[in-house]
């Protein structure tokens, strides 16, 4: 997203809460990255706005917010196609999807997301690929890697075993209309998220050897985007933190 953040149009309580936390996430990202020596301007904030309304994306680009994120296809399809009648001529928003995908909903997606955060099976590839025609620009997608500790007997968080990464990501690139950019990856729910992150940036560094331009890092979120940052990550899944405790659902 834009490193500042535009006044906008202030119309309500809620835009002026959306842009007190925009901007203190904001600062806290470039504190840590000062920390740990490295150019905040290499680090995209991606607002997860899943079970939010509409109306909040609408405030969040009037604030300068660029990349939204999405964890249900419908929800994606729904606000994508919504905000379209809306979106000023001049808006760019890209959108990501960062949740668990259903191979038969994956074409969904694919028509509507500028990014799909979690590839972790092979069959979900020529999945999204049913919905890439008419695509203007390729689609771009990261391989997300279960960081569970070695001997769970079953991924909490989502994701491919590291030993299966390189096929997965062999069967990305190779897809017509897709463009493979990085690996994605959730920490273990308990414990210091810090070696699960230095374990995907370990990963990301493997990829690379065969895919250099697949530099993207996805990991972290609003409770443990410190340690995101100090292992490389480039592109932050930040919700609760900007947009307070999400709704309960009736």
């Amino acid at each position: 997203m834009s490193r500042e953040v535009r006044q906008g149009k202030p119309d309500d309580a809620r835009h002026s809460e959306l842009g007190r936390r925009l901007v203190a996430v904001q600062e806290h990202i470039d504190r840590v990255c000062a920390e740990v020596q490295r150019p905040a301007s290499g680090v995209t904030l991606i607002v997860v706005t899943k079970t939010w309304p509409e109306e909040d994306i609408e405030r969040l680009v009037r604030l300068g917010v660029s990349d939204v994120g999405e964890n249900k296809a419908q929800e994606l399809s729904a606000k994508f196609d919504q905000f379209a009648t809306v979106a000023p001529a001049d808006v760019a928003l890209r959108w990501h999807f960062i949740g668990q995908l259903q191979t038969n909903k994956a074409a969904i997606v694919a028509q509507r997301a500028d990014v799909v955060h979690c590839i972790d099976r092979l069959r979900l590839v020529p999945a999204l690929a049913k919905g890439l025609s008419g695509r203007t620009r390729p689609l771009d997608g990261l391989v997300q890697v279960s960081l569970d500790p070695p001997g769970t007997s079953a991924s909490h968080r989502g994701g491919v075993p590291a030993d299966q990464l390189d096929e997965l990501a062999a069967q990305v690139q190779q897809q017509q209309g897709m463009t493979l950019r990085g690996v994605m990856g959730v920490a273990p729910h308990d414990g210091d998220a810090r070696p699960a992150f230095a374990r995907l940036q370990e990963i990301s560094a493997h990829l690379r050897e065969t895919y250099p331009h697949a530099t993207w890092i996805s990991a972290g979120m609003s409770g443990d985007l410190d340690a995101a940052l100090e292992f490389g990550a480039t592109h932050l899944r930040v919700g609760s933190a900007i947009l307070g405790q999400r709704p309960l659902l009736g």
